[in-house]
């Protein structure tokens, strides 16, 4: 019976500070790696700025041109819109963890969750396969890339020609004038 009640004691002492320490090591576990992570999400690798890209609209082919390889500057489509990523070139650079993406179309990668070479396809995809579960996936990452990325054009389809941006520029300017007179 004594040794029942010591070893209870004993228990019930040596187990609780051994359960706190454990608990307070996890603790410190896992903030140290969301810390990191953190910090590691908002530092990226200064790179000389480059000079702003003119908006306009890339093939594939074109496209490709873009991997952060033979060109400084590293464009990844995201559901039929391409975004300048070379600000984050650490993650989309050819040695990132999302480096596969560069210079591609992105989509169905970020669609399924996956950073797999067999996902990307050298010719248009034009996603109609997707779930509904799988478009909305890339909505949320097409959202994130344009509060956090640069649009400098679209993804042509095959076939489609290219728009002229700066004549839609020129026509914007023509309108806000011609509204500004009216208010006057």
């Amino acid at each position: 019976m004594m040794e029942e009640y010591s070893l209870s004691l004993l228990t019930k002492y040596f187990t609780a500070p051994l359960q706190v320490i454990c608990l307070l090591a996890l603790v410190y576990v896992v903030k140290r790696f969301f810390f990191r992570q953190a910090v590691e999400e908002t530092e990226e690798e200064p790179v000389e700025p480059l000079e702003p890209m003119k908006k306009r609209d890339f093939t594939l082919e074109e496209l490709k041109e873009y991997d952060g390889t033979n060109n400084q500057r590293i464009l990844i489509a995201v559901n039929g819109n391409i975004f300048d990523v070379t600000r984050g070139r650490n993650y989309y650079g050819p040695d990132g963890p999302y480096g596969v993406f560069a210079g591609k179309d992105a989509s169905r990668g970020l669609a399924t969750f996956s950073v797999d070479k067999s996902v990307i396809k050298d010719e248009f995809d034009d996603l109609s396969d997707l779930n509904s579960m799988q478009m909305d996936s890339l909505r949320e990452w097409e959202m994130q890339f344009t509060e956090k990325y640069v649009l400098v054009g679209k993804l042509l389809k095959p076939g489609e020609m290219a728009r002229n941006y700066d004549q839609e520029s020129e026509t914007e300017d023509d309108e806000s004038k011609t509204t500004n007179k009216k208010n006057d």
